[in-house]
This record gives C-alpha cells, structure tokens and sequence, in this order.
C-alpha cells in the first residue's frame, strides 16, 4: 500500500496547532526534530489522512494543514484502518503504528474555534524506529507489522 506526504507540521507547544515546514528530520526514538511532542513515549508522530482532512472542509471547518495536531499528512492511505504494529516507510525513515486514535481530555485549538476534531477518531499514532528527513511529496510505504 503506497501513499504520498502532503504535510510535515511541527509546534512548540503541545495542545497547540501545528505548522508546515515542508520537510524535517526525524529522530531514532524521538520523532520531529523540535516538536513539542517528541520524546521517549508511544506517540512519537502522529499521522492524519489528507482525504479525512477534505471530507472536514467540505462540512464546513476551514482548517490549514497541520490544525489537528497532526506530524504528518498523508494521501492515498486511510491510515484509520491500520492495525497497532504497521510499519510505515517514507523516504527512509521507518514508523510503527503505537495507537489508532485518542482521547482528548483537554480540547485542542482547533475543537474550540470549530466544535469538532478529527484527531481523536483518524490521526494515528508512531514511534520512530529509523530517523532520517521527511519531505512533502515523498513515497509513504505501508508494510504488515511482519517487517522487521
């Protein structure tokens, strides 16, 4: 199963919109060089389908990549239905699926400005197993949790 980054969004703070910076490195047991979300825990990365995104927008949320939360923008991949212990490919760098969706115990930014987050339903959860640099544009390569 093959998809393609839209997006790579870090912030400062946690609970806070991201932004895109159309490419970043990625660190072996961290996650995104200088994301308030990276460090030694299960959810490292978190990844969001584009076309989830879109089906928000057309139901009327206006929101800039990177709103949710979400690392990581994919398409072509509805990364919901992928089971805990997926591996995910992109240009090197090598994730494995922690958690499908979350629980928000505080809402974010984007829950109190429009009243519904996606997140917590779609955006799926990684740890990072190889760092290297990830870009908008590059191949995302989903394997079974059998790679090693």
């Amino acid at each position: 199963m093959e998809g393609k980054v839209i997006a790579v969004c870090i912030s400062e703070k946690k609970g806070t919109e991201k932004v895109n910076i159309h490419s970043c490195e990625v660190i072996e047991g961290f996650g995104l060089k200088n994301d308030a979300h990276g460090g030694n825990w299960h959810r490292q990365v978190s990844l969001l389908s584009h076309e989830k995104i879109e089906d928000f927008k057309t139901r009327g949320g206006f929101v800039e990549k990177g709103a949710f939360g979400e690392n990581i923008i994919v398409s072509g991949i509805d990364l919901r239905n992928l089971p805990v212990g997926t591996k995910i490919e992109i240009n090197g760098v090598l994730l494995e699926v922690t958690q499908i969706g979350k629980e928000c115990h505080s809402h974010c930014e984007i829950f109190h400005r429009v009243g519904e987050c996606i997140m917590p339903k779609e955006g799926i959860f990684a740890i990072v197993l190889k760092g290297g640099t990830i870009s908008e544009g590059d191949k995302v390569t989903v394997y079974n949790s059998a790679i090693s």
